[in-house]
């Protein structure tokens, strides 16, 4: 759960038994440009490599309320070619969605009942694609996204943590697995 390196170094990373408590500086995120005119790259991610043909899933508690505190997976090649998806707070409710960049990002989401339960998302890289899904505890997967990425080359993944509009965001990741791609798209 600590191995990997830190892009951009949360202000506290704590071990927890098996989890690993992170704290979010205000003003941290990840996007570029879209709509909002601006460019942030200053979200906290403990990203290891991420080979061509593998998936990671990472587990964290949804456990959070102020405007656009957000937690999941990043999968990045560079700063402006990169994937987050997970659980973010945004317009009263708690949303699951993704934010696809490749020069400007895009964002997706839509509301989900998961407020203070451990969320799972999972990312599978498999050819030109990462497909994107995501479940509250043992819940089916949902598919979230399916999204081009550049095949073959290594990029990296990992636990991530936003808090663009606050201090004091601190987030319960309890689980980081590498695993398999998955067999197919469609079960």
């Amino acid at each position: 759960m600590t191995t990997g390196e830190w892009l951009n170094p949360p202000p506290s990373a704590t071990p927890d038994g098996q989890a690993l408590l992170v704290t979010a500086a205000k003003g941290s995120d990840f996007w570029r440009t879209t709509s909002y005119g601006y460019d942030r790259d200053s979200g906290h991610a403990l990203l290891s490599p991420f080979d061509p043909e593998a998936a990671i899933e990472v587990s964290f508690v949804a456990d959070y309320d102020h405007q656009f505190d957000q937690a999941g997976l990043l999968v990045r090649l560079s700063e402006s070619t990169w994937i987050k998806a997970g659980a973010e707070y945004c317009d009263g409710a708690l949303q699951l969605g993704a934010v696809v960049t490749h020069g400007a990002s895009d964002w997706s989401s839509a509301p989900v009942p998961w407020h203070g339960r451990e969320v799972t998302v999972r990312a599978s890289r498999s050819g030109d694609a990462v497909t994107i899904r995501a479940r509250a505890g043992e819940d089916p997967w949902q598919m979230i996204r399916l999204a081009p990425f550049p095949p073959g080359v290594t990029a990296a993944a990992g636990p991530y943590c936003c808090a663009p509009e606050r201090d004091g965001l601190t987030v319960r990741f309890t689980r980081v697995a590498e695993t398999p791609p998955d067999a197919a798209l469609h079960p």
